[in-house]
Order: C-alpha cells, then structure tokens, then sequence
C-alpha cells in the first residue's frame, strides 16, 4: 500500500504480494553553500510487483530526487540523511559503489528522460544493449549481439537487427526511448524506475511507448516506478500515486480515487490546469487592437488592404503596399481587410542524404490557411509533420519553392532589403525551449533592450520605459533585470521569452511549441498570459503543437497537419468534438488521460507508424490504413 506520513492516504486493500520496493520516511538533502537544502522529507511509498506506482508533482517536488535515491545515483552534494529504501527486504541506502553495481541494472532497470543524451553518440544502438548483458555476465560475444537484438524487438522497435546496427542520431526520438527500455530491461530487473520517460514525445509514440512499460509490467511481474508531472498519464497508466509538494507527499492513494475526489488543495490544483480537450469560449468577433498602445510600441490598427501601419517610433519608413497586380489574392480572389496572416500553397522540400539516387524530402506540400486579426490558428501534428518548417516559412527563415505567405497582402516572400527587415518586425517567434533560446551571458534588461536597439527604436530613456511596460505584461517583478536565464524558472525564462517576442510590437506571433518543455502549471500560466496578451493587444497567433488539448485551449480554428498536407481544419469545437479525418482522431485517442485501458483501439483510429530508416514522413504515413492529401471543409472565420 502506498502513504503518506506527511498528507492525505487512503485505505486501500492490502495485497498479498510482497512489495519489491518500499521507501520509510525518507529524507534527501544537498549541501550547498547556503546550507543544507532538502529535497525529499519524510517520503513513504511501496511499489507491488506488476503494478505501475507513479509519483507526481512540478519541478523542484522531489520526485526525480526520489528516483535517484532509489536507484543510488543522487548527484553531487545530495545524500540520503534519514530514512529506508528496501528491495526486496534488502537496504539499499549506504551501499558501497561496488555493490550498487550489481543492484543497479540488473535488479532496479532505469529509464531516463532524455534519450539523445542518455544514449553514446558514437556506438551501435545493439552494442550498448549487449554492454548491459556483458557488464552483468548474462552472455558474451555473439549470444550477447543477438540477445540484444531481441531486446530491441520485444520493446517494440521495427526491424531491430538492421536499428542494432544504427546510432542514435539515426533513429527517432520515440525509437531511442525503445533503446533505453531494451537497455533497462536486459536484465529482468524486479523494478523499472522510469524518469518521465515519454514527456518529450508525442502524443502517439508516448501512447505506444506507455503501452510496453504496461504489458511489461502486467506479463513479467516487474514493478514500475514512474515519475511524471501528466496527470494524465497518471490516469491511464498508474494503479496507485503519490502527489509530492515542496519535498513533502500532500496525497497518495489508489489512482481512481485520488483523481476522482482529491483531497488537498495541490492536488486539486494539477487536476484544474491539466488542458481539457474543451474548447475555451470567445467572442464572435476578434478584439480590437486598442486606439492607444499603452503598454507596447504598435503600429495603428486596422490598415486598408495595400496599406501599411504607421511605422512604430524611431523606425524606418513603411514597407510600400503591393501593387495592383497583387493585390487579389493567390487563386484570384479579393483579399479579406480582416484577414491580417494569408498563405497559399506553400512548398519546401530538403535532400536526403544517404547512398542510392539523389531523394529529396517534401516537407511541406501545399499547405494554405488565413489568420485575421486577433485570432488564433492551431497548427497540430507529430514531428516530421511539417509544423516547424511552416513556421519558418511564414517567418521568412525559409524561401518557398512554391506558394505565397501574405501579411496584410504584402508578399513576404518577394519583399528583399531594408523593406524585409522592417516587415519582419511584425512577425515574431516564441521559441519552444525557453533554456536554449535566451542568450545565457545577457542579463534580462539586456535580452528585452537588444531588439529594440538593433531595430533603432526610441532613446535609452525610452528603451528602458518599454522593458519596464514588457515585464509588467508578462507579470514579472522589477529585480529580474539583473538576473541573467540560468538565474530563472522554466516559467519565468518563457514570461522573460514572450516579452522579448512583444518588444517590437508585433501583430503576429508564431509560438513554436511554447509549453511543451513546461510542468502543467506553469503551462496553465503561460497560456492565460498569451490569451491575455492577445485581448489586450489584438495580436494574431500561430499556434503550433502536437497537443490537441493545449491548442483546444488557446485556438479558434485548428489545422492538422500530417507528412507535409492539411487533413483537417476546421473550427476548434468542431474538429476537437467531431473530427472527420482518422489521422484527428488517433491524435484525440492517444491525448493522455482519455484512455480507457481495458477496451482496445477504435479500428477506425490505426497506429501512426514512426519512419524507416531513409523513409520521409510522407512515406511512413502512406503505410496507414487511411491517407488523405486534401483537407476536409467546414464554415470560415466567424
């Protein structure tokens, strides 16, 4: 049974397995130069053989600490203070290295979060796995080669004996993952700690890798330790789970009954901000920019087609309108003056590199959406979709080879010089990892003036007026100027992120994944920042993500995105409630938490297959049962 000294438990029935692991008032600290810090206090939680425990919180919690101790790796400086962590009746705490060495990864398998830097870059895949049954003398030579082989296969890795002799860099993201279960599981280990195994995949790879660590819990009696911040996996996945705050566990039960009536204010808090697949109410018409900016430099709202914005203070002149001939849109029709984003056919293919004839990936294949003025577009999709290279086109990184992306019916693609630069100011980028965005030697004054100062805008008195305004948008306090990014939270380095986006006074932002490197509630902040910035505002958003229910809680319309083409768009309401594509529907089916695991998959919802080696996307998603280019149809903008 699972409890906790220090929150809410729950009865549960006692089973009649021996637990393979049990944790007893536990406390971790580090030591650092302000003292001892604690990062777990008093923790107790068992894990019963074939069932998956998960331990649940936001960063800072305690719970990769926990995982850590369990699996005697604590980093430099932490150290097991008070408390027991027992496998199988054995102690673990005070065991000498030597001795860790025959528990760990033969006994206790452990899979970390982040493959690409898990795994060695300049060795086999298959060699590594074989490393594992050599190190704990399970076989040599051959029979390891082969082993490992079968490994890679029974973790769900296609054509394993070809990936065996693959590197990392080969394979995707969900196929390293596989490599890391083969490695951690080479043993048979009694316990599987798994560190957010799947919180940088998406929503379908996660599903597929979620459902091996499940049979392999269920068919081989092995104990999972899952560490997570979805409470959505939770629910799907976790018989029983332990809520950890600030060090200390705040709830713990039966899954079912902590999630269905939470009992602490925590709890109950993870429960609010995960993203519900309910679309958010919004107005019938976009919110006006205001008459008066009266936070950031904007241009005037509201041009006339062929018209530019007055140019923001201390810029350049305006970019000249388009002539008569491009005036109409792409097929011919009269621009929409509501319509502020258009694009029309746009196409972008890369080489392939490798032996055999010269190939050449099509990452982009005719895709076409509007955005008028203070709306948002969802842009949904898997990795290899195309939802980047979009985004890149539409901001100018990236020449089409085919197609137009119109803002305010100026034609980016064919505006060069002077004229690009200034028309890029319009158009800004929200970076999906606040950590590699930020520049980390800027303090973050520096990183909100330098855009301004690049782009000549106002005096230094002025400049420093607009960083102000900037930090009280995205609700950051005034000592976070001399701070530099390594000095801030995953939140606050984003807040500092989309306040460096809003310097120039843009009427569009591209957000490229913006919360996917987020806990759930900072994510929930994030997003009603945005919305609260887009009312105020009246900026337009190009939202992109692989997950439907954060795009339901912040888009009007959603387009689906699937090897380079638009399957669906649609209004949020309709395409989150009534999807008409199956490529919609299986990414609905696999958002965590609505997965019911006793009822097998809608036949109508196949598995999206990952890529063979060589494969474009494009290819990959041709082997589906269901493949359609042209997008369905529904009512415009209203």
């Amino acid at each position: 049974m699972t409890s906790a000294p220090a929150g809410t438990t729950r009865p549960e029935a006692v089973s009649q397995d021996t637990p393979v692991l049990r944790i007893t008032d536990l406390r971790v600290g580090y030591r650092t130069a302000a003292g001892t810090r604690t990062a777990v206090d008093g923790l107790d939680l068992t894990a019963a053989p074939g069932r998956i425990t998960a331990v649940v919180g936001e960063s800072g919690s305690g719970k990769s600490t926990t995982a850590h101790a369990v699996i005697g790796l604590l980093p430099p400086g932490g150290r097991v203070e008070h408390g027991s962590v027992r496998l199988e009746g054995e102690e673990l705490t005070g065991l000498s290295e030597r001795a860790w060495r025959d528990v760990r990864g033969r006994r206790i398998g452990f899979v970390p979060q982040d493959p690409g830097v898990s795994l060695d870059p300049v060795k086999p895949v298959g060699r590594q796995v074989a490393e594992v049954l050599r190190v704990h003398h399970l076989a040599t030579g051959r029979g390891a080669a082969q082993r490992a082989v079968d490994l890679l296969a029974a973790a769900g890795l296609p054509d394993p004996a070809r990936r065996s002799r693959q590197y990392p860099h080969e394979l995707s993201g969900g196929m390293r993952q596989r490599v890391l279960i083969a490695m951690a599981t080479a043993a048979r280990p009694r316990l599987l700690v798994a560190d957010e195994p799947t919180s940088a995949l998406d929503v379908t790879v996660q599903r597929q890798i979620l459902d091996h660590l499940e049979a392999l819990a269920a068919d081989t009696g092995t104990a999972v330790l899952l560490i997570t911040h979805d409470l959505g996996v939770v629910a799907d996945r976790a018989q029983h789970v332990v809520v950890m705050s600030r060090a200390r566990v705040v709830e713990a039960g039966p899954t079912r009954e902590v999630l269905a009536d939470p009992r602490h204010p925590y709890t109950r808090r993870l429960l609010a901000d995960v993203p519900r697949l309910t679309p958010r109410a919004r107005p019938a018409t976009p919110p006006a920019p205001p008459a008066e900016a009266t936070s950031l430099p904007r241009p005037s709202p509201g041009p006339a087609p062929g018209s530019r914005p007055a140019p923001l203070s201390g810029s350049a002149p305006p970019v000249p309108g388009p002539g008569p001939a491009s005036a109409a849109g792409p097929s011919g029709d009269a621009p929409d003056p509501g319509v502020l984003l258009r694009v029309r056919g746009l196409t972008l293919s890369f080489p392939l590199r490798g032996p055999g004839p010269r190939r050449r990936h099509l990452a982009v294949d005719g895709v076409g959406f509007d955005i008028p003025r203070g709306r948002t577009l969802g842009l949904v999709g898997e990795s290899g979709s195309g939802k980047s290279t979009t985004a890149r086109l539409v901001l100018g990184l990236e020449r089409p080879e085919a197609g137009t992306v119109e803002l305010d019916g100026v034609d980016v693609t064919a505006v060069r010089g002077a004229a690009r630069r200034r028309l890029h100011r319009r158009v800004q980028l929200v970076h999906q990892n606040p950590y590699a965005s930020l520049n980390p030697r800027f303090t973050v004054e520096e990183l909100l003036t330098e855009p301004l100062r690049n782009h000549r805008v106002g005096d230094r008195a002025q400049r420093a007026a607009t960083v102000r305004r900037l930090l009280d948008d995205v609700a950051l306090p005034a000592d976070v100027l001399r701070r530099r990014a390594a000095e801030l939270s995953g939140g606050q380095r984003q807040r500092v992120a989309i306040a460096r986006a809003l310097a120039l006074g843009p009427d569009l932002l591209v957000c490229d994944e913006p919360v996917s490197a987020l806990d759930v509630t900072v994510q929930a902040r994030i997003l009603e920042l945005l919305l609260g910035l887009q009312e105020r505002h009246g900026m337009a958003y190009l939202f992109i993500s692989h997950d439907l229910a954060v795009v339901g809680q912040v888009s009007d319309r959603v387009a689906v995105l699937r090897a380079g083409h638009v399957v669906e768009e649609g209004a949020t309401d309709q395409v989150l409630r009534t999807p008409r594509h199956p490529y919609t529907r299986e990414l609905l089916a696999a958002v965590p938490g609505r997965r019911n695991p006793h009822t097998p998959h809608d036949p109508d919802t196949p598995d999206v297959p990952e890529e063979e080696p060589g494969e474009t996307p494009g290819e990959a998603a041709a082997r589906t049962p269901h493949r359609h280019d042209r997008p369905t149809e529904d009512t415009p903008w209203s």
